[in-house]
């Protein structure tokens, strides 16, 4: 099953871009939320192989989750991997400049079951796909909106 979502971002495609690659940002975002996020590669800089191990509650149920960076073109692309129990995934993030002061976010997002328990699931989340798509294209407004108020923020200092 796919999802494809995209958001248009009044801010430059560098700032953009740094937000986007805010690695132990989103790590702090995930705790937050009540979920426990260890990261497990050795890498210094922020690149492909970066990997992650997350728990979290999902539908009344302890979850985990590991997540790989295995792509990764500066200011343009990342690729990433995950898989649970029962289901793996492909997350792609594409960033378009679209002029000098505004840029565009691609997200497409692939989950392939693992089992026959996992392919039932899927069914009932395919009956549910517009919801789904609803809430990842509102997750990636909320994060343009957040964006467009630290860029009017930046503006005032």
């Amino acid at each position: 099953m796919n999802f494809t979502a995209k958001q248009d971002i009044e801010a430059p495609a560098e700032r953009v871009w740094a937000s986007l690659t805010d690695f132990a940002g989103w790590e702090r975002a995930a705790l937050r939320r009540g979920a426990e996020v260890t990261r497990t590669d050795r890498l210094a800089a922020p690149g492909a192989g970066m990997a992650w191990q997350a728990r979290f509650d999902f539908r009344g149920q302890r979850r985990e989750m590991t997540v790989r960076l295995v792509e990764m073109d500066p200011g343009a692309r990342m690729v990433f991997h995950w898989a649970t129990r029962l289901f793996t995934g492909e997350v792609v993030v594409d960033l378009v400049e679209m002029s000098a002061r505004s840029s565009r976010v691609h997200l497409k997002a692939e989950i392939k079951p693992q089992s026959l328990t996992a392919r039932i699931m899927l069914q009932s989340l395919k009956l549910a796909k517009g919801r789904v798509r609803k809430r990842i294209e509102a997750r990636l407004a909320d994060f343009a909106a957040g964006f467009d108020g630290r860029a009017r923020t930046a503006r005032r200092v």
